[in-house]
């Protein structure tokens, strides 16, 4: 458990260990508590970047869908954890059993390993908006909404949510399930459809795009988008919170609280952007194909193929009650940063902004 000093950071000294730590939610997460004077431990399949390398923290390669508990526990024990992000996850490229392995399967692993330490760490659950699945227009998401997920990925996330919330509730684990809605901004995944865009549009500044055109599927939804920096705040605030036991705070959702037509973000950022990139609107479209309706990038992230996410709103009134935390990033920022984070010059975005920004043609069903 950590707690917070008078004029001390909030994490300053303690131990982090981020299951996940090299995908972009991950890395972004291990950032923010090295910021704060923590001590991170990444683990991950995957090598760090040599970027992410040169910062700082430690980094374990353990393939987490098929390490045994006790192997867990004993990486857990020895980093001394005083909490456990789960950013690891699958969204795409596997059947709904590779899914629930990376989703649900590590998670039941993972309360094994922490239920069985001596010093048990408060754990961070990265869920998704897309446990929830389909709801009305209109409807703002509590976390009280009986959940009804009907892509492969939102049933898969929302089985690793369960198994985190039954040991929570059963006193074995001290820990919150996070369901984050779809992430944008600087270092969010690169998958996703204004990932897809930001990099698009780089790619055409630099004249390395044969075609400037971007074909995506129809972009007729209303999602909300948190940016990743707010989603690095509210894991940094639930981890630092009064235990979950007093607060109640089992499953909390992060995001803006509003829902965003998925096409005014597109538009906005191509303006910004300041390049000529004409939109096709095409029906059928593979999500996570280049230029498709991006895929989920891992936790948080937007629109697996048949989510039936056509209309997502998330009640965020909980975060500020129990954490604290509200969303500080507004979404001509978050768009202007993704885009240079993808490679367009910063000096370019600010005088697309002077200028009235670049040329938006949409054509649909092309």
């Amino acid at each position: 458990m950590v707690s917070q000093a008078a004029g001390v950071s909030v994490a300053a000294g303690v131990s982090v260990v981020v299951l996940g730590g090299t995908g972009s939610l991950g890395r972004h997460i291990g950032e923010v508590f090295e910021a704060e004077g923590a001590r991170v431990l990444t683990v991950s399949r995957a090598a760090p970047d040599r970027l992410a390398a040169g910062r700082g923290g430690s980094h374990i390669r353990l393939d987490l869908t098929g390490t045994s508990p006790a192997r867990l526990a004993g990486v857990l024990a020895g980093a001394g954890a005083d909490i456990v992000v789960n950013a690891a996850g699958l969204a795409w490229g596997g059947g709904e059993e590779e899914l629930g392995a990376a989703n649900a399967g590590l998670v039941r692993g993972l309360v094994d390993a922490v239920s069985g330490l001596a010093h048990r760490p408060r754990v961070i659950q990265l869920g998704t908006v897309h446990e929830y699945g389909p709801v009305a227009p209109g409807t703002a998401i509590t976390e009280g909404l009986p959940p009804a997920p009907v892509s492969a990925y939102g049933r898969t996330k929302l089985l690793g949510a369960e198994a985190m919330l039954r040991a929570v509730r059963s006193g074995a684990v001290d820990g919150t399930v996070l369901r984050i809605a779809n992430v944008y901004g600087p270092g969010a995944p690169s998958t996703s459809l204004l990932g897809t865009v930001a990099h698009h549009l780089a790619e055409t500044a630099r004249g390395g795009s044969a075609e400037g055109a971007l074909r995506l599927a129809p972009l007729t939804a209303r999602r909300d988008f948190v940016d990743i920096r707010d989603v690095g705040q509210a894991v940094l605030a639930a981890a630092v919170a009064p235990r979950v036991a007093r607060t109640g705070a089992w499953i909390v959702n992060v995001g803006s609280g509003r829902a965003s037509p998925v096409r005014e973000l597109v538009d906005r950022m191509i303006e910004l952007s300041g390049v000529e990139a004409p939109v096709v609107e095409r029906a059928g479209s593979r999500p996570g194909s280049r230029g498709g309706l991006g895929g989920p990038g891992g936790p948080g992230g937007p629109g697996p193929a048949g989510s039936g996410a056509d209309w997502q709103m998330l009640d965020i009134s909980a975060a500020r009650r129990l954490l604290g935390w509200r969303p500080r990033y507004r979404a001509d920022r978050s768009l202007r940063d993704q885009l240079t984070a993808a490679g367009l010059p910063p000096d370019r975005v600010s005088r697309a902004v002077r200028a009235g920004g670049g040329s938006v043609r949409s054509v649909r069903n092309g």
